[in-house]
């Protein structure tokens, strides 16, 4: 993601990556040995892109006081991460403990949870309605999702253009009972997943029926 911004705006923001409480103007003309000018312009636009906020006064030995300026959440994010990685390990051992299908429970279990803690943003909504509220919280975790009329039934089945786990997903298959059960508990129906990127499909088709009458 660095690799999106200029020379010097990558050095300024590793810079803020290297000291954590932050560094005035002053610390980072210096340190990148540009002008003062130049430091606010770059630190104007990154602040503008949500990638660093101003922090409070600090008094700079044989200096003038300076707010210091140091990294969102979101500016931490553009360096490097593991989480697949970890999340490999992690899942690996879960399905080592308690094979395949323990591992799939485990994450329906998860699905479940986060529907609970969700239920109330689908409640009261039914049909296209409801469908169209599932695809709105499935693309704030970002799957691209959009809503598409089912030819086999009255109602309308949803197609996620991104994995959000895909690699995951190539070595851990179960991670898709994940989608299905999040989707059956906030839509009330069975789940039948008729397309899927990891098995070469273009995008993961999600389609819904009834339950089944006991």
């Amino acid at each position: 993601m660095l690799e999106t911004f200029g020379e010097r705006q990558q050095l300024l923001l590793r810079a803020l990556h290297a000291h954590k409480s932050g560094l005035t103007i002053d610390e980072l003309a210096s340190r990148l040995s540009i002008t003062r000018t130049a430091v606010k312009q770059h630190l104007v636009a990154l602040e503008q892109g949500g990638y660093v906020d101003r922090g409070p006064l600090r008094v700079v030995t044989r200096g003038r006081p300076g707010r210091g300026f140091r990294l969102t959440e979101r500016g931490v994010e553009l360096f490097p991460k593991q989480y697949s990685w970890f999340s490999s390990l992690l899942l690996g051992g879960l399905r080592a403990e308690f094979g395949s299908e323990g591992l799939a429970n485990r994450l329906r279990e998860i699905a479940r949870g986060i529907v609970s803690q969700m239920k109330t943003r689908v409640h009261g909504s039914s049909g296209q309605g409801r469908t169209e509220a599932i695809v709105t919280i499935m693309n704030e975790l970002s799957y691209e999702a959009v809503v598409s009329a089912d030819p086999t039934g009255e109602i309308p089945s949803i197609e996620a253009h991104n994995c959000v786990y895909h690699n995951l997903a190539r070595e851990y298959p179960e991670v898709c009972q994940f989608d299905i059960e999040l989707l059956e508990k906030f839509s009330g129906l069975k789940v039948d997943h008729q397309e899927c990127i990891i098995r070469g499909g273009n995008v993961c088709r999600f389609a819904f029926r009834k339950c089944d009458k006991e």
